[in-house]
């Protein structure tokens, strides 16, 4: 196991990596004292996959347990499901000290961060997920939210958990897309951040894709490192260094949302904005490219989608306008200069975006 610390002073805690893990959960939350009762939400799929060995680690540990289940879908992300699962939670906690657990992917992280958030004006959580998104991504830094269906994350809060616990192990369980879906964001570190990590994915993509336990745990201990570095400098996005975690998500996330969640999957979604940000870069000559071409083939060769097939560019457009990122009138861009140089830029003008984006078309 490696152990990496989120320092946030009062709201600091650890992110645990390590393969086959789960069975020492127990042991590692009866350190932080945060009650004795679990309300562990997840689904139908994840908890026949890992529910006995979770209820029977925190058991061992003197934890009592209790299981939500809710849909596996995007739609789950919504004010409707988030009341109904406080309302549950509510008949459980009498008399009891309950903390929540998010075991999931993105989905479920998100929600159960949301309701952590709000119920009883914030209740200790752990994120145990069990995706590479959300093992590398929305599982690390407190972002919490729900959809509505005019975007994605409208609806949400700053909220850190009190432990994540990456089992790489878990890993081996998932399906291809959802293995891609991972990689769009393991792929953005590279960009933004890592060139040395964007040529390891170039030479080892293969391994990753055949569920290599060594490549596996490689890129969620990289990637979990700099995500910790980056919110601890900037914890709620004010100085513009947490931002550019976004980049690929302004028009990523409004190719979901044109969509309506079902036309293209989160990683799918975000190896598209990566792309067209990146045509964007080039267009503004802030890349040659050389450096666009090693883009788009890494996207191609985890088997990413490159082009726009299921979605339109009005609906893309108007989605966009609903993106956090904007600042009143004016769009807000992450932009890149190279393989791990990035650049925010505002006000980019509508035609250079549709421009790039029927570029994917």
């Amino acid at each position: 196991m490696k152990t990496i610390k989120l320092d946030l002073k009062k709201r600091s805690y650890n992110i645990i990596v390590g393969s086959n893990i789960m069975k020492f959960l127990g042991t590692h939350i009866a350190k932080l004292n945060i009650g004795r009762d679990a309300y562990i939400i997840t689904n139908a799929s994840i908890k026949n996959k890992y529910g006995k060995t979770l209820d029977k680690a925190l058991k061992q540990s003197g934890f009592t347990t209790r299981f939500k289940l809710i849909p596996d879908t995007e739609e789950s992300k919504s004010m409707g499901m988030a009341s109904s699962v406080i309302e549950d939670i509510v008949c459980y906690d009498k008399k009891k000290r309950v903390f929540i657990i998010a075991l999931g992917g993105g989905v479920i992280g998100d929600l159960a961060g949301f309701i952590a958030s709000i119920y009883k004006r914030g209740t200790p959580y752990i994120q145990v997920p069990t995706t590479l998104l959300a093992q590398i991504d929305s599982g690390i830094g407190g972002k919490t939210a729900v959809d509505l269906i005019q975007g994605k994350n409208l609806i949400g809060a700053f909220y850190q958990p009190r432990l994540v616990f990456s089992d790489a192990g878990v890993l081996k369980t998932l399906g291809l897309k959802q293995l891609q879906s991972g990689l769009a964001e393991v792929i953005k570190y590279g960009i933004i951040k890592d060139p040395r990590l964007f040529v390891y994915l170039e030479k080892k993509y293969q391994a990753i894709l055949s569920l290599k336990q060594p490549a596996l745990g490689f890129i969620v201990r990289r990637c979990s490192l700099i995500k910790a570095r980056i919110v601890q400098q900037d914890e709620r996005e004010e100085k513009g260094i947490r931002t550019i975690l976004n980049f690929g998500h302004t028009l990523g996330h409004a190719i979901e949302a044109a969509g309506d969640y079902k036309g293209y999957n989160h990683g799918e979604a975000i190896a598209l904005g990566m792309l067209v940000a990146s045509d964007i870069s080039r267009n503004l000559r802030l890349i040659n490219h050389e450096i666009f071409q090693r883009i788009e083939n890494l996207i191609k060769a985890v088997g990413l989608p490159t082009r726009i097939q299921r979605v339109s560019l009005k609906n893309i457009i108007e989605a966009h306008y609903r993106d956090k990122k904007f600042i009143g009138a004016k769009n807000r861009f992450v932009l890149i200069k190279g393989i791990g140089k990035t650049k925010v830029v505002e006000n980019i003008p509508l035609g250079i975006i549709k421009e790039n984006l029927k570029k994917r078309f």
